[in-house]
């Protein structure tokens, strides 16, 4: 290689000057100053050695130059103007061929004499450059060729096209020995990569060096491809969005223009003088861009809310970012911003509190707490103590633990701040001990101290633990206040209260929600009322769960909520909408039924089962005094001035015009007195123009009109007039007209709704065959009472003293008879096993003509060997009789606990209560002592196997 001296220039990083190149570079005042010098010592353009630096310059790394650069001729050289003296210099250079630093290849380091001055370094040329093989200047030409095709579409120059059309023209018809020369013009003319222009400057060898601008040519042409493509879909995308974002701007200045017109329109025609009327007032409903970016603010604002960490927030964020990159009006886009707003406005534990939705203070901390929540409970209902209790022992566990975990954090923080000042006081004494010399030893591990504020904190959430709310199922006929008992309940606790009706829901989606896959998926009624209420801790009433549909090809919905009512598994319920689980433990349910035939095993086992049977007359008078009349008064316009119930009315219309177990009946039937009273008192009021109240007399108020005449609007309401008022009775009070007959016994019955009553079972003896026949619309179970009774009958008829012998048929001598047994109120069906007594005693009153007296009525399943076993519904049955102004009951023993623990005082006060263990023993109590003939003790025989 020639060696020589030429003055170096070094080119600032990423600047490379390949030969055939040019391009003009800023020097400072000294370099410029140096190259100035140079010119005008020479007769010919200076030639000077421009080496680029490899690496930037930074605090960590000093430069370092590259061994290769290229000798370059000063064209031009610009000083800075005296206007701005500050302006560096500007020298053009271009390149000419390649030159090797020698002092580049013993230092890596730029050397500082360079770095601010010109100095004259020793140098060498590269040998002549050799011809390259046919073979690699034509994958050369084939490369160069597609790179400057693609570049030539690519620009939108039309200069630039045919320069590069040229260059390729120049390409067909380059010679070998050409090629390297072409391959430094097309590198330094390209946007390429740094590290690229600098391996073609290092590389002297011709081969090689084409190789080199092969690949890089290559590389080139499918970066440029690559982005071609993505510009043009990113076009056309922004394309449809700037089109539809245009068209909706255009739609929102005609709709504002259209508005601006009518109200104008309607101002200067229709608008009377004096109406303010101000255009620019804007409609909620306005479909403007402030109240959708307040919206998109407040749904952000709601998911940065959310616990950071949680399920909840990480969902929330992944699908917040999907809904940034849909456009607006994509159909993704509203239905992952629909998921967002459900998401947001669900409650979530250990949420960040937003001030517009600061929760009030639960009043379950004051000591008058349990006092005030029995004072509401007896002024939303009368009566119910047995459930009232109930409620209030859970409102008694809320409380105690409520302080028990506001105690238990107090602890906590008072330990966490006795753990502080231990780990400061242990610094300080630390920091004291500092001056003594410690020897070092590098193998022994030196302690770090803690920081005051590392105490360790337990991960996963730290809300506190609520309590676990009960899962109540209020059993009992319709109107007997189910429902309100878990308002007042929520009354108490100062909770939101929230329904779900679930009476015909026969989908499990309904309950769980639907997946989001299909169209119009939205969540379960769960999380709708939890979003309703705002609250985890919410009072939630499921309302009619008896009447949930059944499983179908739409799932099982009663299955659905087994989850939802189980204390162990709702913590993290999961609805197929939201799909990130929910916290329910803390929700308050209360489910309510009017019969447990229909719900399933497993729903019923995870509820607690509180029974409502019915209200007894007394219980009705109160009601309707304290709840029913001031809540028509109301309702009608009228005020108890108006109007004044007397007691024996009031109780003609519970007794004759209503017969149910609860009082929604016994509330129509008020209502319908109040308004005719109400009409009364408009027509008494409009009758005589004005008029004014002179005195009130006997109940009459006496009201004078302008004529001087006097009328009298008349307040009280007496027993004669309900007739009159509300047409004829229902109820006539067939049941206590009864007569003691032969054969005719009174039993007591539950009816469809859950309501007690009593039931006559009559029976006469028809000429025949020594056949039962049994009527009545009756089920299997109660014909199969009917015929264990009358085999217990004939058994025991010698006893009886109805025949002569013990192998004598009752129903064969002394004459054939056939008995028919019929229970009135045909069209009802009728099933169970509790009337075996009622039809022995028929049966036997038949036999022997013994009546029983009306005023007795019984219930109870016998057995062959004539035990009386316990039945249910005691507590209807009871108050079913008390209504009917039964005065004697027999019970069989068993059911004795029923009757202290669910019959009220006063109704065991007014009634007999026998209860028996043998039928004999309810034959005794039916008919009397001594009124049955028995021939002889009856033994009751038992067979031991």
């Amino acid at each position: 290689m020639a060696s020589s001296k030429l003055p170096v220039l070094v080119l600032p990083h990423p600047l490379i000057l390949l030969p055939t190149s040019r391009f003009t570079v800023p020097v400072s005042q000294s370099i410029g100053e140096a190259i100035l010098a140079l010119i005008d010592e020479s007769d010919a353009l200076p030639v000077l050695a421009a080496i680029p630096l490899v690496n930037p310059s930074s605090e960590d790394k000093s430069p370092v130059l590259s061994e290769w650069g290229t000798a370059a001729r000063v064209l031009r050289l610009a000083r800075p103007t005296l206007r701005n003296p500050r302006q560096p210099y500007l020298v053009s250079l271009h390149g000419l061929t390649r030159i090797r630093l020698i002092a580049a290849s013993n230092t890596n380091s730029l050397p500082p004499e360079l770095a601010t001055d010109l100095s004259l370094q020793e140098i060498e040329y590269p040998p002549t450059e050799r011809i390259p093989s046919r073979e690699t200047v034509d994958k050369f030409r084939h490369s160069a060729l597609r790179l400057l095709d693609r570049l030539a579409k690519d620009s939108t120059q039309h200069a630039r096209k045919e320069t590069y059309q040229k260059i390729a023209g120049m390409l067909e018809d380059i010679t070998s020995s050409r090629a390297p020369w072409m391959a430094d013009v097309l590198v330094g003319s390209i946007d390429g990569e740094y590290a690229d222009k600098l391996a073609i400057l290092s590389t002297p060898d011709t081969e090689a060096r084409l190789t080199l601008a092969t690949d890089i040519f290559l590389k080139q042409t499918s970066i440029s491809e690559v982005s071609k493509k993505i510009a043009t879909a990113v076009d056309e995308s922004l394309s449809k969005q700037q089109k539809e974002f245009f068209l909706r701007q255009q739609l929102a200045a005609i709709t504002r223009e259209l508005q601006a017109l009518t109200r104008s329109n309607g101002t200067s025609s229709g608008a009377s003088p004096g109406t303010p009327s101000d255009n620019s007032s804007s409609s909620e409903l306005d479909d403007d861009e402030q109240h959708e970016a307040d919206d998109m603010a407040d749904l952000k604002r709601r998911i940065e809310a959310m616990e950071v960490g949680s399920e909840e927030r990480k969902m929330g964020v992944r699908e917040w970012r999907r809904l940034k990159r849909i456009p607006q009006g994509s159909v993704e886009h509203g239905v992952i911003r629909s998921y967002l707003e459900w998401l947001s406005s669900i409650p979530w534990p250990n949420a960040v509190s937003l001030s517009s939705e600061a929760q009030s203070p639960q009043p379950i901390k004051d000591k008058s707490f349990l006092t005030a929540a029995r004072v509401q409970l007896d002024a939303d209902h009368f009566g119910l103590e047995k459930i009232k209790k109930r409620l209030i022992e859970y409102l008694a566990v809320v409380r105690l633990k409520e302080l028990n975990a506001e105690r238990d954090s107090r602890e906590e923080e008072a330990r966490k701040q006795s753990e502080v000042k231990a780990i400061e006081a242990k610094d300080n004494l630390a920091d004291n001990v500092d001056k003594m010399v410690v020897p070092y030893d590098k193998n022994k591990q030196q302690p770090s101290k803690p920081s005051p504020t590392s105490v360790p904190v337990k991960s996963g959430r730290l809300g506190k633990k609520g309590v676990k709310g009960p899962i109540l199922l209020f059993v009992g006929p319709p109107g007997t206040g189910k429902t309100s008992l878990g308002q007042s309940i929520a009354k108490a606790l100062g909770r939101p209260f929230q329904r779900i009706s679930l009476g015909g829901v026969r989908d499990e989606a309904e309950i769980r929600g639907h997946r989001r896959t299909y169209v119009a998926s939205g969540p379960g009624l769960i999380v709708q009322a939890l979003r309703k209420a705002g609250r985890l801790d919410s009072v939630m009433l499921l309302d009619e769960i008896d009447k949930i549909g059944q499983s179908n090809f739409h799932g099982d919905p009663g299955a659905a909520l087994l989850e939802v009512l189980d204390p162990e598994q709702n913590h993290t319920f999961n609805d197929h909408y939201v799909n990130v689980p929910i916290d329910l433990s803390q929700i308050l349910f209360i489910c309510t039924a009017n019969s447990l035939e229909t719900i399933s095993a497993p729903l019923l086992d995870r509820c607690e089962v509180i029974q409502l049977s019915g209200y007894t007359y007394d219980e009705k008078m109160h009601i309707a005094r304290r709840f029913l009349l001031p809540k028509q008064l109301q309702a009608n316009g009228l005020n108890e001035s108006h109007i004044t119930l007397t007691e024996p009315a009031l109780l003609h219309i519970a007794t004759r015009y209503t017969r149910e177990a609860g009082v929604r009946n016994l509330e129509r039937a008020i209502g319908g007195v109040v308004r005719y009273k109400a009409v009364e008192w408009a027509e008494f009021m409009d009758g005589g123009g004005e008029a004014r109240e002179v005195g009130q007399n006997d109940g009459a108020v006496v009201v004078a009109d302008k004529e001087g005449s006097r009328r009298a609007y008349r307040r009280v309401v007496e027993e004669h007039e309900i007739e009159k008022i509300l047409g004829i009775a229902r109820w006539d009070g067939e049941e206590r007209d009864r007569e003691e007959r032969r054969g005719v016994v009174y039993g007591l019955v539950v009816m469809g709704q859950g309501e007690g009553g009593i039931l006559p079972v009559e029976t006469i003896a028809v000429p025949g065959s020594g056949q039962v026949k049994l009527t009545g619309s009756l089920g299997d179970v109660i014909k199969e009472s009917a015929e264990l009774a009358l085999s217990w009958v004939k058994t025991h008829a010698y006893d009886l003293c109805v025949t002569n012998t013990r192998a004598q048929d009752p129903l064969k001598v002394p004459e054939m008879i056939d008995i028919h047994l019929h229970l009135p109120s045909g069209a009802q069906k009728k099933d169970g096993p509790s009337a075996g007594v009622a039809m022995t005693c028929a049966f036997v009153s038949l036999l022997t003509g013994a009546c029983v007296p009306s005023h007795i009525a019984m219930t109870g399943e016998i057995t062959l060997r004539g035990r009386v076993t316990p039945v249910g519904g005691i507590k209807e049955k009871v108050l079913g009789a008390h209504r009917a102004q039964i005065t004697k009951v027999i019970l069989p023993w068993a059911n004795r606990k029923d009757v202290e623990h669910d019959i009220a005082l006063e109704i065991r006060n007014e009634m007999e209560f026998v209860f028996v263990r043998t039928v004999r023993e309810a034959l005794e109590a039916a008919f009397g002592k001594n009124t049955l003939g028995w021939r002889r003790e009856a033994l009751l025989m038992e067979s031991r196997l």
